[in-house]
């Protein structure tokens, strides 16, 4: 019998699969995901004995020689091996985290991260991967936690979460020709062995403006953050409206200082001057021509005439989205006559209670799957997981589905690019040639009650890659 705390104290967990063979990709990671389910229903008729759960714990961190300065000059007689899995040949898979932040924030993070990890091995436990997690917290760390990773014998590395880091580590990895599947979303970092499993925005906003489109959207504003997201959203829709025929009527940024300053930029898409000029105008003439009634039909109205646009973009989430919404219907921006379009960033039940948003439209992964992983996690852990959690326990998936094929070829580019991609909780994804992934997404539509999905995300991918 397993005996879990050890197993966990060095990071792995048991169950083989003796198949050596078979296909990859998309079809491999479903059957695993899948596999707890089989298991339950194995013994039907009798009473299911409670599983057992992962230990909580600190990751463990083995303490090893300084690592060399070549990474590509590995010594297999210095690759990590815990006593009772000596003798056995191993896959592992280091896994770089920020628990080393100065922020508390991230630390904890780090550790969702590490647990959601820890929760996948146990799973899908294979006895012959070992999951070596290193702390980072900044560039040189991260360098240091890679090399160590590196000289350990690690196949594969997961992480580090921010793109600096990613960067540091990206010469060393390369050299060593070992693959990084990091968390980062900057593009900018991917490509040539560096793989991004991360929610891409650009991703958001080709599927919204798809959508958006084929509902007959054709005219769109934008209303964006002045910062680096902020920044990438706005290009990549301005393309997307583009790209589809489709026109960019009106733009505008926002500071992220402060709410007071979200108010000209919203007013300048809303062009709030204009028609409310306008309307002074024609209380004006109707005053003057003593007609009561259509003064009375202008009374509770601050601006008319029609807005050049039908759909606006709010690449906005959390407590500026609650501010930046009803600045837009208290410009006349109507909700009701303008479509409302965001990113996942809108994938936040705090959401939900804000008027403005209601019928609003935005993309996300798929909601089932990933609202079992939570349930999992709090069963588990008592705490719910960040958003992002989700994706150190698809990274270990997507290790423990390549670990099936031999080992001269599992993390291969032609492996961790193959077409038909791979399901893990968030949804079908795949890795591009150069390092960005594509996801399948859903849209959904903001009510009170909750968000409802109105064009469900994709379950396979039946064309080529869309950008």
């Amino acid at each position: 019998m397993l005996n879990v705390s050890n197993a966990l104290a060095s990071v792995k967990f048991s169950k083989r699969n003796k198949s050596g063979r078979g296909s990859f990709g998309l079809k491999a990671l479903t059957f695993i995901c899948l596999m707890p389910l089989l298991a339950a229903c194995g013994s039907f008729g009798q009473k299911p004995a409670p599983a057992p759960r992962p230990v909580v714990q600190a990751p463990y961190i083995p303490a090893q020689p300084k690592p060399a300065a070549d990474p590509s000059k590995r010594d297999a007689s210095l690759f990590y091996s815990p006593k009772h899995m000596q003798g056995r040949t191993l896959i592992r898979v280091a896994l770089l985290l920020p628990f080393n932040s100065p922020k508390p924030e991230i630390r904890a993070l780090a550790a969702s991260l590490y647990n959601s990890a820890q929760l996948a091995l146990f799973e899908f436990n294979n006895p012959d991967i070992l999951l070596i997690p290193k702390a980072t917290g900044g560039e040189a760390a991260a360098r240091e936690a890679a090399s160590e990773a590196l000289r350990e014998g690690a196949d594969l590395i997961l992480g580090p979460l921010f793109a600096e880091e990613v960067r540091a580590i990206t010469p060393l990895a390369r050299a060593a020709r070992v693959p990084v599947v990091a968390f980062s979303s900057d593009s900018t970092v991917a490509g040539e062995g560096v793989y991004l499993l991360s929610f891409p925005p650009e991703a958001d906003v080709m599927r919204i403006v798809d959508f958006a489109v084929l509902n007959g959207m054709v005219k769109f504003a934008s209303l964006t953050p002045q910062d680096d997201y902020g920044a990438r959203v706005s290009a990549a829709f301005a393309k997307a409206v583009t790209d589809h025929g489709s026109t960019l009527t009106d733009s505008a940024t926002y500071p992220t200082t402060s709410i007071e300053a979200m108010n000209v930029p919203v007013q300048r898409v809303a062009h709030y001057g204009g028609r409310r000029a306008e309307l002074l105008a024609k209380r004006a003439q109707l005053k003057a021509a003593g007609d009561a009634e259509g003064l009375a039909a202008l009374e509770n109205v601050d601006a008319v005439g029609d807005l050049p646009f039908q759909a606006i973009f709010l690449p906005e989430g959390g407590e500026r989205l609650r501010a930046l919404a009803p600045l837009l219907p208290y410009y006349d921006i109507d909700p009701r006559k303008v479509k409302f379009l965001g990113t996942g960033l809108w994938d936040d039940k705090t959401l939900l209670g804000e008027p403005a948003l209601a019928g609003g439209w935005y993309t996300a992964p798929p909601p089932e799957a990933h609202a079992q992983f939570v349930a999992r996690y709090i069963g588990t852990y008592h705490a719910t997981p960040p958003r992002i959690a989700s994706l150190a326990y698809d990274g270990v998936s997507l290790a423990v589905a390549l670990s099936q094929q031999p080992a001269e070829t599992r993390f291969m580019p032609e492996a961790l690019t193959h077409p038909d991609g791979f399901a893990g909780v968030d949804g079908i994804f795949r890795f591009l040639p150069d390092g960005r992934t594509e996801r399948g997404l859903a849209v959904l539509e903001i009510h009170p009650e909750g968000a409802v999905i109105i064009d469900p995300a994709p379950v396979s991918f039946g064309v080529p890659a869309a950008y």
